[in-house]
């Protein structure tokens, strides 16, 4: 059963200290109970260094060990107000702001936690979109002299794709790509829309050759007609605008394009959770998550470093 804070109050009732904040992660790790990773053990023991110690094999884990918690140097408790108060902020969490509340003595130190939980936001093999689906692209950044329709030198170019729920936005899926060419945009409709959907898109011939992807493929023409782009695709528009008016309220526009994928991960995140009605359940979520993937030391984070997607096959690619 899911177990998890209604309130801020509750917050820190469940979560006062160490012990606590341990224990809940145990439960999180191994769901089903202890489980030995050597030997499958049943039944482990804890030692005063807060290690699990298998009954059978006398293997050590640590519960923090392979998730974005390990060779954390602050206390666990501070942890799990960082990831309320992300939760918490329904138009997205700034470093500085993070810095404030948990009275962090260096930026840095918000700024890489703030990235280390937009890397947990994203849930291993998530569910594709499906149904009928909107894919377009925008652009991210100020206005360009003399760059026309999709050439540009400085901004960075975003595909967003957005499940058509009757007359509103389902889930969304966003990315950054380094152009709009039939092999990268065929690439990310592959690897994010579940084949037998209709892909709504505009004429341009970066989309082309969908249905030979297992696609029904539904173009408008959007040049020479009396309606504008917003109107004849007017969720991705949706999408893009807001995300646009995010970037510059929340963080000022001070993204810069190599960590870009990730401020789209928390977008994205906040985006497909803003129906739910629990703080709570947005809280659990997130700290699932966060123990279900790697750690991301500083230089990782730095370095923007983010995993290479698995190859997909581009049926029909010229």
């Amino acid at each position: 059963m899911e177990e998890y804070p209604r309130n801020l109050a509750e917050l820190e009732a469940m979560f006062g200290t160490e012990a606590a904040c341990r224990e809940y992660l145990q439960k999180l790790r191994f769901p089903q109970g202890f489980c030995c990773l050597r030997c499958q053990g049943r039944i482990a023991w804890t030692t005063r260094r807060n290690l699990l110690v298998c009954a059978a094999c006398q293997y050590q884990l640590s519960l923090t060990a392979g998730t974005i918690f390990q060779d954390t140097r602050k206390p666990l408790t501070m942890w799990f107000r960082a990831i309320w108060w992300v939760t918490a902020q329904k138009n997205g969490a700034s470093a500085l702001g993070l810095q404030q509340v948990l009275g962090l003595g260096s930026y840095a130190t918000a700024w890489t936690w703030l990235h280390k939980l937009r890397r947990a936001m994203v849930r291993p093999n998530r569910e594709q979109l499906q149904g009928r689906v909107e894919v377009d692209e925008t652009y991210i950044g100020g206005v360009e002299e003399g760059a026309r329709g999709r050439k540009t030198a400085t901004k960075a170019l975003v595909v967003i794709a957005c499940e058509e729920d009757q007359r509103g936005i389902g889930r969304i899926r966003l990315r950054q790509i380094a152009n709009p060419s039939m092999g990268t945009l065929r690439r990310f409709v592959v690897e994010t829309i579940a084949r037998g959907s209709v892909v709504h898109t505009d004429a341009w011939d970066g989309y082309k050759g969908l249905e030979d992807c297992g696609y029904e493929h539904v173009v408008t023409v959007i040049k020479g007609s009396r309606h504008t782009g917003s109107e004849l695709l007017p969720r991705v528009h949706i999408v893009a605008s807001l995300l646009k008016r995010w970037l510059l309220g929340t963080h000022q526009g001070a993204v810069s394009p190599k960590h870009l994928d990730y401020y789209l991960d928390e977008f994205a995140f906040r985006f497909n959770r803003r129906k739910s009605a629990s703080r709570g359940k947005l809280f659990y979520r997130l700290l699932q998550q966060a123990v279900a993937i790697g750690p991301a030391p500083y230089a990782v984070v730095v370095a923007a470093e983010k995993p290479k997607p698995q190859p997909v096959v581009l049926t029909g690619v010229n």
